[in-house]
């Protein structure tokens, strides 16, 4: 019995070694490395200037962005609408992708529906991000995307690396602040982004669709039962067999519909048409770490804090202190000019948990925050909505222009 529970000790000790540089340091340490960007485009035959934007006669150039933790992320520039008097110094605006999802998302419908175009028609120089890990993103430094290493992050890395290179890039190329506009996790990263202080002098304000920063009245499972925290991530791919088991937990709640989906993780969406939907699924989902997959699964029990990941026993090595560091939202300055636009029939942005989110930014300047809410729409009616040019995306312009 005494050899059994030295042996057990033994074994606990090297896991706990393993363990303490990723922990203290993060996943990171080894290759942190400057942003080496050229401002030059790139060529890519098959990218999503290729396939989504030239197409349709605009002008578009890729571009890939290196972050400081190594990885090489894809972007997309619209240099220019289809409309007259384009002329020179226009506003850039960056587009920025939810969970499962990359820039594509902004590309789907007609160049008349596409938010991309539609800005760049109205005057505006639009930048499309794509995060780590999909499809046109999956490179790195000296990383390749089947180690497990690459897949070692949560969106709190999106926040310190991924968003703060892109801003820091385009801010680089255009010499002028930017407006924003995110989708789901896209705004969730800007509000933590903006609650920590990064990058805020190179922003002018931020549209936020689908806004997500509380997850108490999610009903659609992330990860499952909760379980250990996830130390070592790996690729999670929606369209792959991993997925199967994910899709059955999902499936498992009574409360959902399983034979449509898209109307059971994301809402019964209003405006969709089934060509969309099809061209949708041709492109989407998108792969994510199981880690941060597992971090929204930790939202929805955080009891409306939000936090950066728990490593549980191990914070103290990851953070210096027992519990996760939070995001306090009521840091954001009262004076950044913030447009919230969120829907009712929305089950991953769901209006309760916007309720909450509204409440931390209620000592705003009145002037500065706008907030729409649309009844009909779900999580997708933002980004495919046939109508969402005019019951939103009018409304954002409008709004940028306010606040040039």
């Amino acid at each position: 019995m005494a050899s059994k529970s030295y042996f057990d000790l033994i074994v606990m000790f090297i896991v706990f070694v393993s363990l303490v540089p990723h922990l203290v340091f993060g996943s990171s340490r080894s290759h942190f490395l400057p942003n080496k960007a050229s401002g030059s485009p790139v060529t890519r035959m098959y990218g999503i200037c290729a396939t989504a934007v030239t197409v349709h006669g605009y002008t578009c150039q890729e571009y890939d962005v290196t972050t400081d933790d190594g990885y090489i992320l894809s972007g997309q520039r619209i240099t220019a609408g289809l409309a007259e008097g384009n002329g020179l110094n226009r506003q850039p605006v960056v587009l920025q992708h939810g969970l499962f999802v990359d820039g594509m998302t902004w590309l789907m419908n007609s160049p008349q529906q596409s938010l991309a175009m539609i800005l760049a028609d109205n005057g505006f120089d639009v930048w499309i991000s794509n995060l780590r890990g999909t499809r046109y993103s999956r490179r790195h430094v000296f990383l390749h995307s089947l180690h497990p290493q690459f897949w070692d992050w949560t969106w709190d890395e999106l926040v310190t690396h991924d968003l703060q290179s892109v801003i820091e890039y385009v801010y680089g190329q255009t010499g002028q602040k930017i407006h924003y506009v995110g989708h789901s996790m896209g705004t969730l990263i800007a509000l933590a982004s903006l609650s920590e202080g990064l990058q805020i002098d190179k922003i002018k304000s931020a549209a936020l669709l689908s806004p997500i920063a509380y997850l108490s009245h999610v009903t659609v499972p992330f990860s499952g039962a909760r379980g250990p925290p996830v130390i070592t991530s790996i690729e999670y791919n929606p369209s792959g067999v991993d997925a199967n088991n994910y899709f059955k937990i999902v499936c498992a709640n009574p409360a959902l519909n399983c034979f449509d989906f898209l109307t059971a993780f994301t809402g019964k969406n209003c405006c969709l048409n089934q060509s969309i939907i099809e061209f949708y699924l041709d492109n989407e989902p998108q792969s994510t770490s199981t880690r941060n997959l597992d971090h929204f699964g930790q939202m929805t029990t955080s009891n409306d804090v939000l936090s950066k990941y728990d490593f549980e026993g191990f914070n103290i090595l990851r953070y210096g202190q027992l519990q996760p560091p939070t995001y306090d939202l009521t840091k954001i300055p009262t004076n950044f000019p913030l447009f919230l636009s969120y829907g009712g029939q929305d089950k991953l942005s769901v209006p309760q948990d916007v309720i909450t989110l509204l409440d931390k930014l209620k000592l705003h300047d009145k002037d500065k925050l706008k907030v729409q809410y649309i009844e009909e729409y779900a999580h997708l009616d933002f980004i495919i909505g046939v109508n969402a040019k005019d019951i939103v995306y009018n409304q954002v312009i409008q709004f940028f222009r306010s606040h040039n």
